[in-house]
């Protein structure tokens, strides 16, 4: 819901008047006093400290020639500083040249007035000022309540996707009892991989804190087409007959096929906003996510499923799925066998190293076996 706006009254404003001479600041204050706040500060140092202190000054009324510091000189620090840099200056004074109005204008001030002062035109000039600096401050107001919301929706947006995409996810994972929290695990594993990778010099191009985010994200659905498996296979308590696993293998194209189905939904259904910035999240994200359904199957050597990709054919993301995913399915009971021990799990990536997996992935993989080891026993013992 927007804020309310709320008229504010000019009469509630602060005015600093900064002027040398005595006489000068009597006058000018006397002619403010009947409808503003005002302060007053005899040199530029004062005035520099006086529009920092509360009440804070919505306008400053600034002489030229000072003995300290010259308002030139004030302005500048004036407006050089976050603090007061929006703060309107009009100067006041008796350098009355073109010259002088136009030198002044062009550090900042808002507007010039001369001396001797007239009080119905320095009455006009500060009412224009502070209805500008409300106007100035309302809209900025507004901008930052638009900003904020904007923010507030994309991050909802953000979350729904993320619970959409999970759940869409768990349905397939839901129908296989036995493998308890795969999803989270490959999912924590995939974050470690890429951490591990992300400035190697073949890696780093793709695995950018964006590209990380978006195949961590695009994880969950790798076996989303597990939902086009009979459950008399799926579940079969057995290791499949050479037949069955023909029809198991299906199920990287069933989801390949189906996150294709959705990227072109997007492309048809947002025709004139792809260069959008959510469009083309949303096409980066379908496009990553379809990789790692269709091709974590594919082997490094080329006889993998179902296009039988070689080596850097495979896109990243689906070769870095591939390890983890192989990894998870060995150390964890499955319907048609027990877990493998550890060590002989990590022996297995090891000699598929330039077989299965791409050699730099499982390298990585090596190094951080510990923490591997570490994750599958904390999430084991927590959620399964």
């Amino acid at each position: 819901m927007q804020p309310a706006r709320q008229a504010i009254s000019l009469t509630s404003n602060t005015i600093l008047v900064v002027d040398d001479t005595r006489e000068n600041l009597e006058v000018i204050g006397g002619i403010l006093r009947k409808k503003y706040r005002v302060r007053v500060a005899n040199s530029g140092q004062r005035a520099l400290k006086a529009a920092v202190m509360d009440p804070r000054p919505d306008l400053i009324l600034l002489d030229v020639m000072m003995p300290d510091i010259d308002g030139y000189t004030v302005i500048r620090e004036l407006k050089a500083s976050p603090e007061t840099k929006q703060i309107p200056v009009i100067f006041v004074t008796a350098m009355d040249s073109d010259q002088d109005e136009e030198f002044g204008l062009s550090l900042g001030a808002v507007d010039y007035v001369t001396k001797p002062i007239r009080p119905a035109i320095l009455l006009a000039r500060v009412q224009t000022q502070l209805e500008l600096k409300v106007s100035r401050d309302r809209l900025q107001d507004q901008n930052q309540w638009l900003e904020n919301e904007i923010k507030h929706r994309m991050t909802e947006n953000e979350l729904i996707k993320d619970v959409t995409l999970y759940a869409l996810a768990s349905v397939a994972e839901a129908r296989d009892q036995e493998t308890g929290y795969h999803l989270h695990r490959t999912q924590t594993y995939l974050i470690l991989l890429m951490e591990q990778l992300k400035d190697h010099p073949r890696f780093r191009e793709e695995l950018t804190e964006k590209g990380r985010q978006l195949i961590a994200k695009a994880a969950p659905l790798h076996d989303i087409g597990k939902v086009g498996i009979p459950d008399e296979i799926l579940l079969k308590p057995a290791r499949l007959t050479p037949e069955e696993f023909e029809v198991m293998k299906t199920h990287s194209k069933i989801g390949g096929d189906a996150l294709a189905k959705a990227t072109q939904r997007v492309l048809e259904s947002h025709p004139d906003d792809q260069e959008d910035a959510e469009s083309r999240g949303s096409l980066a994200f379908l496009e990553i996510a379809q990789q790692i359904a269709l091709y974590h199957h594919e082997r490094w050597d080329g006889n993998g499923y179902p296009e039988q990709l070689v080596g850097e054919a495979i896109p990243l993301a689906a070769r870095l799925m591939a390890l983890v995913d192989v990894f998870d399915a060995l150390s964890c009971k499955r319907p048609y066998k027990q877990p493998f021990p550890m060590d002989e799990t990590i022996a297995i990536i090891r000699e598929e190293r330039g077989r299965q997996f791409d050699p730099d992935v499982v390298d990585a993989f090596l190094a951080l076996q510990n923490k591997f080891i570490e994750i599958a026993n904390h999430l084991a013992h927590n959620m399964s």
